[in-house]
């Protein structure tokens, strides 16, 4: 349990500093928009590509973050759904699922 609340908090880090560059991104930290009118559409589609990895990297931190408090409260291994124990083979491909296979797929 203590590897995969490991693998967990990695995870997290790495997600939490990716969210970082896309934020300075979108700040446009590293300049403003080209006075090129094709080079500006390039980097408006840009943003718009960057907004949903954002969106998904906050989603996946929120699945994280309920994940290490399921962990934290004893009940990491178990569905929430439906109570039994999550395949261990299920835990390792997707670390911050809280729910079995079966229960997924419902």
């Amino acid at each position: 349990m203590s590897n995969r609340k490991s693998e967990l908090e990695t995870l997290k880090a790495d997600l939490e500093a990716r969210l970082v560059r896309y934020q300075a991104h979108q700040r446009r930290e590293t300049g403003a928009l080209d006075k090129d009118f094709e080079e500006q559409a390039s980097q408006t589609q840009n943003d718009e590509v960057v907004d949903s990895l954002e969106a998904e990297t906050r989603a996946e931190l929120v699945q994280i973050a309920h994940a290490l408090d399921r962990i934290n409260n004893g009940l990491g291994d178990e569905c929430e759904k439906c109570g039994e124990e999550i395949d261990p083979r299920r835990l390792q491909v997707l670390p911050y699922t809280t729910v079995c296979v079966n229960c997924a797929a419902d």
